[in-house]
Protein backbone atom coordinates (compact mmCIF):
# COMPACT_ATOMS: atom_id res chain seq x y z
CA UNK A 1 0.00 0.00 0.00
CA UNK A 2 1.37 3.49 -0.44
CA UNK A 3 0.44 6.46 1.77
CA UNK A 4 0.78 9.62 1.12
CA UNK A 5 0.90 12.93 2.82
CA UNK A 6 0.75 16.43 0.83
CA UNK A 7 2.43 19.68 1.67
CA UNK A 8 0.47 22.16 1.08
CA UNK A 9 2.28 25.57 -0.02
CA UNK A 10 0.25 27.01 -2.71
CA UNK A 11 2.32 26.84 -5.79
CA UNK A 12 5.18 24.97 -4.07
CA UNK A 13 3.40 22.13 -3.51
CA UNK A 14 4.38 18.56 -3.24
CA UNK A 15 3.70 15.20 -2.29
CA UNK A 16 5.17 12.75 -0.38
CA UNK A 17 4.59 8.95 -1.47
CA UNK A 18 5.65 6.38 0.98
CA UNK A 19 5.60 2.60 -0.02
CA UNK A 20 7.43 -0.36 -0.29
CA UNK A 21 9.48 -1.53 -4.11
CA UNK A 22 8.55 1.75 -5.59
CA UNK A 23 12.62 3.35 -6.26
CA UNK A 24 11.81 1.74 -9.34
CA UNK A 25 8.92 3.82 -10.44
CA UNK A 26 11.19 6.99 -10.00
CA UNK A 27 10.43 8.22 -13.29
CA UNK A 28 6.60 7.66 -13.40
CA UNK A 29 6.61 9.56 -9.69
CA UNK A 30 8.40 12.42 -11.54
CA UNK A 31 6.20 12.84 -14.41
CA UNK A 32 3.14 12.78 -12.42
CA UNK A 33 5.00 16.45 -11.23
CA UNK A 34 6.70 17.79 -14.40
CA UNK A 35 8.09 17.43 -17.89
CA UNK A 36 11.46 16.36 -17.76
CA UNK A 37 14.44 15.26 -20.31
CA UNK A 38 17.58 15.32 -17.83
CA UNK A 39 18.04 14.33 -14.15
CA UNK A 40 21.02 14.48 -12.54
CA UNK A 41 20.91 11.59 -9.58
CA UNK A 42 23.33 13.03 -6.78
CA UNK A 43 24.59 10.09 -3.75
CA UNK A 44 27.16 8.79 -2.12
CA UNK A 45 29.72 6.43 -2.26
CA UNK A 46 27.77 4.44 0.18
CA UNK A 47 24.23 4.62 -1.21
CA UNK A 48 25.28 4.80 -4.86
CA UNK A 49 26.55 1.11 -5.11
CA UNK A 50 23.09 0.29 -3.20
CA UNK A 51 20.45 2.17 -5.16
CA UNK A 52 21.44 4.26 -8.09
CA UNK A 53 21.34 0.99 -10.60
CA UNK A 54 17.24 1.23 -10.00
CA UNK A 55 17.25 4.97 -10.17
CA UNK A 56 19.30 5.69 -13.26
CA UNK A 57 17.23 2.14 -14.64
CA UNK A 58 13.72 4.06 -14.53
CA UNK A 59 15.01 6.98 -16.21
CA UNK A 60 16.73 5.40 -18.99
CA UNK A 61 13.31 3.41 -19.56
CA UNK A 62 11.60 6.46 -19.71
CA UNK A 63 14.17 8.15 -22.38
CA UNK A 64 15.50 10.63 -19.66
CA UNK A 65 18.76 11.52 -19.93
CA UNK A 66 20.84 10.71 -16.66
CA UNK A 67 23.82 11.34 -15.12
CA UNK A 68 25.27 10.21 -11.79
CA UNK A 69 27.60 12.40 -9.32
CA UNK A 70 28.57 10.66 -6.57
CA UNK A 71 30.33 12.25 -3.11
CA UNK A 72 32.16 10.96 -0.41
CA UNK A 73 29.57 9.66 2.73
CA UNK A 74 29.45 11.82 5.80
CA UNK A 75 29.07 15.40 6.68
CA UNK A 76 32.06 16.24 5.24
CA UNK A 77 30.70 16.30 2.05
CA UNK A 78 28.28 19.50 3.16
CA UNK A 79 30.93 22.16 2.53
CA UNK A 80 31.48 25.11 0.04
CA UNK A 81 34.60 23.14 -1.81
CA UNK A 82 32.31 19.37 -2.47
CA UNK A 83 29.53 22.66 -3.28
CA UNK A 84 31.98 23.77 -5.85
CA UNK A 85 32.42 20.64 -7.48
CA UNK A 86 29.40 19.48 -8.14
CA UNK A 87 28.32 23.05 -9.65
CA UNK A 88 31.75 22.60 -12.52
CA UNK A 89 29.89 18.68 -13.11
CA UNK A 90 26.93 20.47 -13.87
CA UNK A 91 28.36 23.02 -16.30
CA UNK A 92 30.31 19.90 -17.70
CA UNK A 93 27.18 18.32 -18.29
CA UNK A 94 25.35 20.82 -19.80
CA UNK A 95 22.76 20.95 -17.10
CA UNK A 96 20.35 23.40 -17.83
CA UNK A 97 17.13 24.97 -16.07
CA UNK A 98 15.01 22.46 -16.77
CA UNK A 99 17.02 19.85 -15.81
CA UNK A 100 16.10 18.12 -12.72
CA UNK A 101 18.07 17.38 -9.34
CA UNK A 102 17.72 14.08 -7.51
CA UNK A 103 18.97 13.35 -4.35
CA UNK A 104 19.64 9.95 -3.85
CA UNK A 105 20.86 9.38 0.30
CA UNK A 106 20.31 10.01 3.48
CA UNK A 107 21.10 14.08 5.13
CA UNK A 108 24.02 14.96 4.07
CA UNK A 109 22.97 14.30 0.24
CA UNK A 110 19.39 15.68 0.29
CA UNK A 111 20.76 18.89 2.07
CA UNK A 112 23.82 18.82 0.06
CA UNK A 113 22.41 18.01 -3.67
CA UNK A 114 18.95 20.65 -2.31
CA UNK A 115 21.56 23.44 -2.00
CA UNK A 116 23.25 22.73 -5.48
CA UNK A 117 19.63 22.58 -6.97
CA UNK A 118 18.78 26.00 -5.28
CA UNK A 119 22.02 28.09 -6.16
CA UNK A 120 22.61 26.46 -10.03
CA UNK A 121 21.52 28.34 -12.60
CA UNK A 122 19.20 30.40 -10.14
CA UNK A 123 17.17 27.54 -9.16
CA UNK A 124 16.18 24.03 -10.27
CA UNK A 125 13.97 21.55 -9.85
CA UNK A 126 14.46 18.72 -7.21
CA UNK A 127 13.36 15.51 -6.27
CA UNK A 128 14.57 13.72 -2.63
CA UNK A 129 14.55 10.06 -2.28
CA UNK A 130 15.51 9.74 1.34
CA UNK A 131 17.59 6.12 2.08
CA UNK A 132 18.14 6.97 5.64
CA UNK A 133 15.39 6.46 8.33
CA UNK A 134 16.46 9.83 9.35
CA UNK A 135 16.28 11.45 6.16
CA UNK A 136 12.62 9.74 5.86
CA UNK A 137 11.19 10.96 8.61
CA UNK A 138 13.04 14.93 9.39
CA UNK A 139 15.20 16.03 6.58
CA UNK A 140 13.77 15.17 3.05
CA UNK A 141 10.69 17.04 3.77
CA UNK A 142 10.29 21.12 4.89
CA UNK A 143 13.05 22.48 2.08
CA UNK A 144 15.63 23.16 4.09
CA UNK A 145 18.72 22.83 2.69
CA UNK A 146 22.19 23.85 2.99
CA UNK A 147 25.78 23.15 3.84
CA UNK A 148 28.47 23.80 6.73
CA UNK A 149 31.08 26.24 7.31
CA UNK A 150 34.02 25.34 9.85
CA UNK A 151 32.24 27.19 12.54
CA UNK A 152 28.87 26.46 12.18
CA UNK A 153 26.32 23.73 10.86
CA UNK A 154 23.99 24.32 8.18
CA UNK A 155 24.95 28.14 8.16
CA UNK A 156 24.88 28.32 4.35
CA UNK A 157 21.54 27.38 3.06
CA UNK A 158 18.24 28.53 1.44
CA UNK A 159 14.48 27.47 1.77
CA UNK A 160 14.06 25.37 -1.33
CA UNK A 161 11.12 22.79 -1.47
CA UNK A 162 11.31 19.72 -3.30
CA UNK A 163 9.46 18.48 -6.55
CA UNK A 164 8.28 15.44 -4.38
CA UNK A 165 9.74 13.48 -2.02
CA UNK A 166 9.60 9.50 -3.04
CA UNK A 167 10.13 6.80 0.07
CA UNK A 168 11.10 3.54 -0.59
CA UNK A 169 10.52 1.81 3.05
CA UNK A 170 12.69 -1.35 1.52
CA UNK A 171 15.75 0.65 1.17
CA UNK A 172 15.72 0.41 5.22
CA UNK A 173 17.14 -3.07 4.73
CA UNK A 174 20.46 -1.93 4.03
CA UNK A 175 20.53 0.72 6.65
CA UNK A 176 23.41 -0.27 9.23
CA UNK A 177 21.86 -0.03 13.00
CA UNK A 178 23.51 2.66 13.44
CA UNK A 179 22.25 4.68 11.30
CA UNK A 180 18.62 3.28 11.78
CA UNK A 181 19.06 4.09 15.60
CA UNK A 182 20.01 7.64 14.59
CA UNK A 183 16.98 8.25 12.64
CA UNK A 184 15.10 7.36 15.57
CA UNK A 185 15.66 10.47 17.99
CA UNK A 186 14.07 12.57 15.19
CA UNK A 187 10.98 10.27 15.55
CA UNK A 188 11.21 10.84 19.24
CA UNK A 189 11.66 14.41 19.16
CA UNK A 190 8.18 14.75 17.13
CA UNK A 191 6.35 13.30 19.87
CA UNK A 192 8.29 15.66 22.09
CA UNK A 193 7.11 18.47 20.19
CA UNK A 194 3.89 17.91 18.70
CA UNK A 195 1.94 14.77 19.79
CA UNK A 196 2.15 12.87 23.41
CA UNK A 197 0.38 10.26 22.05
CA UNK A 198 2.87 9.65 19.14
CA UNK A 199 5.43 9.47 22.03
CA UNK A 200 3.79 6.97 24.04
CA UNK A 201 3.12 4.69 20.83
CA UNK A 202 6.88 5.06 20.50
CA UNK A 203 7.08 3.77 24.36
CA UNK A 204 5.05 1.00 23.70
CA UNK A 205 6.44 -0.29 20.61
CA UNK A 206 9.87 0.39 21.08
CA UNK A 207 10.66 -3.71 20.94
CA UNK A 208 9.02 -4.02 17.77
CA UNK A 209 11.14 -1.00 16.34
CA UNK A 210 14.31 -2.12 17.40
CA UNK A 211 13.67 -5.24 15.41
CA UNK A 212 12.42 -3.06 12.06
CA UNK A 213 9.04 -4.47 12.37
CA UNK A 214 7.62 -3.84 8.83
CA UNK A 215 4.19 -1.79 10.11
CA UNK A 216 5.70 0.39 13.18
CA UNK A 217 8.14 1.32 10.84
CA UNK A 218 5.68 2.73 8.00
CA UNK A 219 4.09 4.45 10.66
CA UNK A 220 6.79 6.19 12.66
CA UNK A 221 7.54 7.31 8.69
CA UNK A 222 4.17 8.07 7.64
CA UNK A 223 3.52 9.86 11.22
CA UNK A 224 6.66 12.18 11.40
CA UNK A 225 5.67 13.45 7.32
CA UNK A 226 2.09 14.11 8.79
CA UNK A 227 3.53 16.47 11.84
CA UNK A 228 6.16 17.91 9.60
CA UNK A 229 4.24 18.71 6.93
CA UNK A 230 2.08 20.90 9.47
CA UNK A 231 4.27 22.74 10.79
CA UNK A 232 6.37 23.67 7.59
CA UNK A 233 2.64 24.74 5.76
CA UNK A 234 1.98 26.97 8.90
CA UNK A 235 5.30 28.54 8.73
CA UNK A 236 7.86 27.58 5.78
CA UNK A 237 10.42 30.34 6.17
CA UNK A 238 10.33 30.33 9.91
CA UNK A 239 8.49 33.59 9.70
CA UNK A 240 6.54 33.53 12.53
CA UNK A 241 8.62 31.54 14.58
CA UNK A 242 6.42 28.24 14.70
CA UNK A 243 9.09 26.15 12.56
CA UNK A 244 11.36 26.63 14.85
CA UNK A 245 9.71 23.70 16.89
CA UNK A 246 11.40 21.60 14.99
CA UNK A 247 14.72 22.50 15.76
CA UNK A 248 13.86 20.98 19.59
CA UNK A 249 17.10 19.68 21.11
CA UNK A 250 19.41 21.08 17.57
CA UNK A 251 20.83 24.28 19.98
CA UNK A 252 22.75 21.68 22.33
CA UNK A 253 23.34 19.19 18.36
CA UNK A 254 24.80 21.35 16.83
CA UNK A 255 27.33 22.54 18.75
CA UNK A 256 28.09 19.28 19.57
CA UNK A 257 28.88 17.84 16.23
CA UNK A 258 31.08 21.75 15.76
CA UNK A 259 32.99 21.04 18.52
CA UNK A 260 33.26 17.30 17.10
CA UNK A 261 34.46 18.35 13.98
CA UNK A 262 30.73 16.71 12.67
CA UNK A 263 32.20 13.25 12.74
CA UNK A 264 32.28 12.19 16.34
CA UNK A 265 28.42 11.73 16.72
CA UNK A 266 25.68 10.87 13.99
CA UNK A 267 23.15 13.78 13.69
CA UNK A 268 20.61 11.44 15.64
CA UNK A 269 23.00 10.88 17.84
CA UNK A 270 23.62 14.15 18.72
CA UNK A 271 19.75 15.48 18.41
CA UNK A 272 19.67 12.85 21.14
CA UNK A 273 21.72 13.76 23.18
CA UNK A 274 20.19 17.68 22.96
CA UNK A 275 17.23 16.93 23.35
CA UNK A 276 18.06 15.58 27.03
CA UNK A 277 19.88 18.61 27.08
CA UNK A 278 16.98 20.78 26.52
CA UNK A 279 14.24 18.82 28.83
CA UNK A 280 16.93 19.23 31.80
CA UNK A 281 17.54 22.88 31.12
CA UNK A 282 13.51 23.66 31.12
CA UNK A 283 13.35 21.36 34.38
CA UNK A 284 15.71 23.63 35.90
CA UNK A 285 13.60 26.86 35.12
CA UNK A 286 10.53 24.98 36.36
CA UNK A 287 8.88 24.31 32.86
CA UNK A 288 8.33 20.89 33.31
CA UNK A 289 8.51 18.15 36.13
CA UNK A 290 11.57 15.30 36.29
CA UNK A 291 9.13 12.64 34.69
CA UNK A 292 9.32 14.47 31.51
CA UNK A 293 12.77 14.25 31.54
CA UNK A 294 13.37 10.81 32.89
CA UNK A 295 10.36 9.50 30.03
CA UNK A 296 12.72 10.96 27.28
CA UNK A 297 16.30 9.54 28.56
CA UNK A 298 14.75 6.03 28.90
CA UNK A 299 12.63 5.59 25.38
CA UNK A 300 15.96 7.14 24.22
CA UNK A 301 18.01 4.53 25.84
CA UNK A 302 15.63 2.13 24.59
CA UNK A 303 16.32 2.95 21.25
CA UNK A 304 20.15 2.32 21.70
CA UNK A 305 21.05 6.06 21.44
CA UNK A 306 22.72 8.29 23.56
CA UNK A 307 21.73 10.93 26.60
CA UNK A 308 24.50 11.94 27.85
CA UNK A 309 27.70 13.99 26.65
CA UNK A 310 31.60 12.93 27.72
CA UNK A 311 34.85 14.68 27.32
CA UNK A 312 34.18 17.82 25.62
CA UNK A 313 34.85 21.19 26.59
CA UNK A 314 31.66 23.20 28.09
CA UNK A 315 32.42 26.32 27.02
CA UNK A 316 33.66 25.26 23.69
CA UNK A 317 30.15 24.33 23.35
CA UNK A 318 28.84 27.38 24.85
CA UNK A 319 30.70 29.35 21.83
CA UNK A 320 29.42 27.44 19.13
CA UNK A 321 25.74 27.87 20.29
CA UNK A 322 25.96 31.79 19.73
CA UNK A 323 25.87 30.66 15.61
CA UNK A 324 22.61 28.66 16.28
CA UNK A 325 20.02 29.90 14.14
CA UNK A 326 17.26 30.82 16.97
CA UNK A 327 19.70 33.05 17.91
CA UNK A 328 18.51 37.25 18.20
CA UNK A 329 20.61 40.27 18.75
CA UNK A 330 23.10 37.74 20.35
CA UNK A 331 20.96 36.47 22.91
CA UNK A 332 20.33 32.36 22.72
CA UNK A 333 17.07 31.38 22.83
CA UNK A 334 15.99 27.65 23.52
CA UNK A 335 13.19 25.33 22.18
CA UNK A 336 11.98 24.00 26.04
CA UNK A 337 9.24 21.70 26.38
CA UNK A 338 6.18 22.93 28.68
CA UNK A 339 4.82 19.06 28.54
CA UNK A 340 4.95 15.79 26.39
CA UNK A 341 3.80 16.99 23.12
CA UNK A 342 3.88 21.04 23.75
CA UNK A 343 7.36 22.75 23.31
CA UNK A 344 8.05 27.06 23.00
CA UNK A 345 10.47 29.12 22.06
CA UNK A 346 12.42 30.60 25.02
CA UNK A 347 14.78 33.50 25.46
CA UNK A 348 16.53 35.55 28.34
CA UNK A 349 17.75 31.88 29.99
CA UNK A 350 21.24 32.48 32.22
CA UNK A 351 24.22 30.95 31.16
CA UNK A 352 24.72 29.09 33.86
CA UNK A 353 21.53 26.74 33.78
CA UNK A 354 22.56 26.05 29.91
CA UNK A 355 25.91 24.86 31.28
CA UNK A 356 24.22 23.36 34.09
CA UNK A 357 22.24 21.24 31.59
CA UNK A 358 25.24 20.06 29.36
CA UNK A 359 25.81 17.69 32.74
CA UNK A 360 23.26 17.64 35.36
CA UNK A 361 23.10 13.80 35.60
CA UNK A 362 19.03 13.13 35.23
CA UNK A 363 17.49 10.90 38.04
Amino acid sequence: MTTAVRVALGERSYDIEISRGNLPLLAAFIREHRRVTHAVVITDDNVGPRHSHAALASLAADNIRADLLTVPAGEGSKSVAQANLLWNELTRLKTDRKSVIIALGGGVVGDLAGFIAATYARGLAFVQIPTTLLAQVDSSVGGKVGINLPAAKNIVGAFWQPAGVLIDLDVLGTLPDREFRSGLAEAVKYGVILDADFFAWLEQNADAIIARDPQALEHIVAQSCRLKARVVEQDEREDTGLRAVLNYGHTFCHAIETVTGYGQFLHGEAVAIGMVCASRLAESIGRIDAEVTIRQRNLLQRLGLPTEIRGLDPEALLAAMQYDKKTEHGNLRFVLPARLGFVELVGGVDRQSVFNALHAKTA
